[in-house]
């Protein structure tokens, strides 16, 4: 019963993403896996991701046995199946009897598509899950695609495809600044960045150390925007758009004295839960960054802005279907004025790090450039990004630094992302 409970669920969070544009998150948030046991969430999330992840090829093996395409939920009820069958590996005769169940129990509309579902689905389970893997990498949706040459070029977009499908491993940062320790507690690797990484995926909160606040999930780039602003101990810091926390518990284990600004109630909520778990500090607001003044000046500033998150698709494959392209230039002037706002409470002797998951250099590099026309007597810190285990090549023409999913791909990979850090010449 728990594996037709995690199908159902899968096929929902799929479906809601590809056909409603709906994200994973926000399904979740509004109760899309309430009631299912921890294992059977995790497994409907895990087929979810993988179908999005393979949806591509599973559409190259679905085509040739069907004359016409389906309606969109029977089409992503074939294509969950196929995944789970030649990349999940779970037995065809089961996937096929739970497929055409589901088709049934749908209403008449799609119960009648319940012998089509059958028959396709027996001749794909004909197809080795060696032939399906040697099936060309799937394409990103044409929107972001098309960015991402513009930007990038073919070839690099290529890789960060391969990146996408190939998915993202576990991230920590230790509490301690002790990645060695936590590595070897954990059997992870310490990345050369600093961050430790597991092979292995797990339920997260089962993992030693966990419970005691010894570490917290963050990806690797990530993580290299708060050691660019490397605050001394005891500086005023501000972390603006600061939830669910990552970059604030770094920046308070490292010493300073934080505030944390966010929007967003209930992303505040978990970061003030995060805090508690780790035993760290910081000063938690919940306000709007345009509208919000501070008592005094800040030593530094770490401005994570809104963004398209298109660096982070590898983790969150629904974020192309979910995403509304047409909304994004809107972000582009919002990042603009997070960034002026940002620095105008930015003490004289100051600096201030801006960053982004984005891998459109709209939101990154083109701002950076912007910032610095609007603001003459600004200037780039290139040393501030110049960190341990970063490829100096990772450094752009502006003095920040870039990262894409494609790099360390014999690591396997990091998120895209981009950093820089600013302060007033002469600082």
């Amino acid at each position: 019963m728990g594996a037709e409970q995690a199908r159902t669920a899968a096929l929902s969070l799929v479906a809601g993403a590809v056909i409603e544009g709906v994200s994973f998150a926000d399904q979740i948030a509004a109760g899309q896996l309430t009631g299912l046991p921890v294992q059977e969430r995790a497994r409907a999330q895990r087929l979810a991701l993988s179908t999005l992840r393979n949806m591509g090829r599973a559409d190259a093996v679905l085509k040739p046995h069907m004359r016409r395409a389906p309606p969109a939920d029977i089409q992503v009820l074939l294509q969950m199946a196929t995944v789970e069958m030649l990349v999940e590996g779970s037995a065809p005769h089961g996937v096929v009897n739970a497929a055409v169940a589901i088709a049934r129990s749908g209403g008449k509309r799609t119960e009648s598509f319940a012998g089509l579902v059958n028959a396709v689905l027996r001749k794909v389970a004909e197809t080795t899950p060696e032939t399906f893997a040697a099936l060309p990498v799937p394409a990103l949706p044409g929107w972001l695609r098309g960015r991402l040459m513009s930007a990038w070029g073919k070839q690099m977009t290529m890789k960060m495809e391969v990146a996408h499908l190939a998915g993202a491993p576990l991230d920590l940062t230790p509490k301690s600044g002790d990645p060695a320790a936590l590595a070897e507690a954990l059997g992870g690797t310490v990345l050369p960045t600093g961050s430790v990484r597991l092979a292995a995926r797990g339920q997260v909160s089962d993992l030693p150390g966990y419970g005691a606040g010894d570490w917290w999930v963050q990806d690797a780039g990530a993580a290299l925007a708060a050691r660019a602003l490397a605050p001394a101990p005891g500086a005023r810091v501000l972390d603006i758009c600061a939830a669910p926390g990552g970059k604030t518990m770094q920046l308070a284990a490292m010493g300073a004295d934080v505030t944390a600004l966010d929007i967003s109630g209930p992303r505040m909520v978990r970061l003030s839960e995060n805090l508690a778990r780790t035993g760290l500090k910081a000063r938690c607001l919940t306000d709007d960054a345009l509208h919000w003044e501070p008592d005094a000046p800040f030593d530094a500033v770490l401005l994570d802005a809104p963004c398209s998150a298109t660096g982070t698709v590898r983790r969150h494959p629904d974020l192309p279907y979910s995403r509304d392209p047409s909304t994004i230039k809107h972000l582009f002037a919002l990042q603009a004025d997070l960034l002026d706002r940002a620095l105008s409470w930015l003490a004289p002797e100051g600096r201030l790090v801006f960053c982004t998951c984005s891998l459109l250099p709209e939101e990154g590099e083109a701002q950076i450039t912007a910032a610095l026309a609007r603001h003459r007597d600004l200037e780039v810190d290139r040393a501030a990004v110049t960190l341990p285990g970063v490829n100096p090549d990772w450094i752009s023409a502006e003095g920040g630094l870039r990262l894409r999913p494609d790099y360390w791909p014999e690591l396997g990979g990091m998120d895209g992302f981009y950093i820089a850090a600013l302060r007033r010449r002469g600082a």
